[in-house]
């Protein structure tokens, strides 16, 4: 008994050193790693790996970072963390191994190195069911992976063309046009417009037709995240940024759009705090991610929209003239569907073309008085409202025509909302009297036998004649240049 060492610290010694020395013994193979990655040791079974490994002796193999000779292993990770990976298979071209991995640490705690064992050689031939498994689950992770990436590059493309910007009235021609060309420049557009007008759609076009349109396209609606979370939405998390939450790095929204486009929607709802560090991202095209000092270079073409009145909003001082400067380099205007009324027939046509697809059912037209109602109609909402009101009378109703009564409208009013019907009755019940006169021909006059009727019923105010046409001001200006003498009405 004299023998036993009474000195607690002595026997921790002799208990760590019988305990190296039964795992050296018994596994296949061992090795000891310092703290810079290196091995310094590696037991008698491990020799026989080597020619697998592509060494032809020990002397090639200790002293070299344990990363360069053992692919795929964790050691490395297991000394920059202290914790250990108690059970682990291992597959390079040596073959499978079932493996454990123990952190060492010196006399004051610290970790000093760490000792890799091979606990069975080949273990698929011992543990087939278990390794099978391994197998499907992995193979599992690999498709899920896969598809992940498959649905996140989907999700990141654009889903609309400038041929999606439904009409062919001079308003509709205009914003293709200014569309088509920022499309080939790099500059930062902002589309300006009344919700419902398309400026998403038009920033998926702009994108597509861009020399960035291979490059992902991210969009974020300002408005939809809460105050407190939007700079990590933007700017991105460095690892551990957050107490007691996810100690993993999330790439932001400019990251994640690094050589395409960021399409920013309702601009005018961002904080005055995060306008500023916007800016910078703009001028600079580099960010810092919330919680690291690091500067994170990126190339990303920014698309802003708003349907709120920047210029003014920097004139109450809620927002930064420098932001509005910044972002106000390629305006598009996109009109409120009043404003080109002469497009809703074909909006209706695409549209419940769209619905019918959507739904699955038989497809279904519109009568002509429910057109002429539906052109009447101010639609505060825009395309976004038209659509709302069609899929809602397709979806309640069983007729395969739809009609005023369907929108919730008096069939008798929808009788008179045509001013000026009799521009057109030249055309009899026995056929056509008089020589025929082309369609844009009889379109011109009747329309402006209406603006004349409305600005005889207005006493000649523009503005009033205007609502009366459910047109605007500027519209209806427009169409007074073309028949110079109703201005003076």
């Amino acid at each position: 008994m004299n023998d036993i060492p009474q000195d607690a610290e002595a026997v921790l010694r002799l208990a760590a050193q019988s305990m190296f020395d039964v795992l050296a013994s018994t596994a296949q193979g061992a090795m000891v790693v310092n703290r810079e990655h290196r091995v310094v040791w590696i037991s008698e079974g491990y020799k026989r790996f080597l020619p697998a490994l592509g060494f032809r002796d020990e002397s090639e193999f200790v002293g070299r970072r344990v990363e360069e000779v053992v692919p795929n292993t964790l050691m490395a990770q297991v000394i920059d963390t202290g914790q250990p990976i108690l059970v682990d298979l291992l597959t390079n071209k040596a073959g499978t191994f079932l493996v454990s991995r123990l952190p060492l640490r010196g006399p004051g705690g610290d970790v000093i190195g760490a000792m890799g064992m091979v606990l069975l050689d080949h273990p698929e031939t011992t543990m087939q069911p278990l390794m099978n498994k391994f197998a499907c689950l992995q193979a599992e992770l690999d498709e899920t992976r896969r598809q992940l990436a498959a649905e996140q590059s989907r999700n990141r493309c654009a889903k609309h063309r400038i041929v999606d910007f439904i009409g062919s009235s001079p308003a509709a021609v205009e914003v293709k046009r200014h569309a088509r060309r920022v499309a080939q420049t790099g500059a930062t557009v902002l589309l300006l417009g009344e919700t419902g007008t398309g400026k998403e759609l038009l920033a998926h076009a702009i994108h597509a037709a861009s020399r960035r349109a291979a490059k992902p396209l991210v969009s974020v609606n300002i408005a939809a995240v809460p105050e407190t979370l939007l700079e990590a939405e933007f700017f991105g998390v460095a690892p551990g940024a957050y107490t007691g939450a996810d100690r993993k790095a999330r790439d932001g929204k400019f990251k994640l759009a690094d050589g395409g486009t960021l399409f920013l929607d309702e601009i005018g709802d961002m904080p005055p705090a995060l306008q500023a560090k916007l800016l910078r991202v703009l001028q600079e095209q580099e960010l810092e991610p919330l919680g690291s000092n690091a500067v994170v270079k990126v190339d990303v073409r920014v698309i802003a929209a708003t349907s709120r009145d920047l210029a003014a909003m920097v004139q109450r001082g809620e927002f930064r003239a420098d932001l509005f400067y910044r972002l106000n380099v390629l305006p598009i205007r996109l009109p409120a569907l009043r404003e080109r009324s002469e497009d809703i027939e074909t909006l209706v046509e695409v549209l419940l073309e769209d619905i019918a697809r959507r739904s699955g059912l038989a497809p279904k037209t519109l009568s002509a008085e429910a057109l002429r109602a539906l052109e009447g109609k101010t639609w505060p909402g825009n395309v976004r409202e038209l659509r709302n009101a069609l899929e809602q009378a397709f979806l309640m109703s069983d007729d395969d025509e739809l009609g005023p009564r369907h929108f919730g409208l008096d069939e008798a009013a929808t009788a008179t909302a045509t001013v000026g019907i009799g521009a057109l009755g030249r055309l009899t019940t026995s056929g056509v009297s008089g020589p025929v006169e082309t369609l844009p021909a009889r379109k011109a006059e009747l329309e402006r036998s209406a603006i004349a009727q409305a600005l005889h019923s207005t006493n000649g105010n523009r503005v009033a004649a205007a609502r009366l046409l459910a047109i605007s001001r500027a519209t209806l200006y427009e169409k007074l240049a073309k028949y110079p003498e109703l201005a003076s009405a």
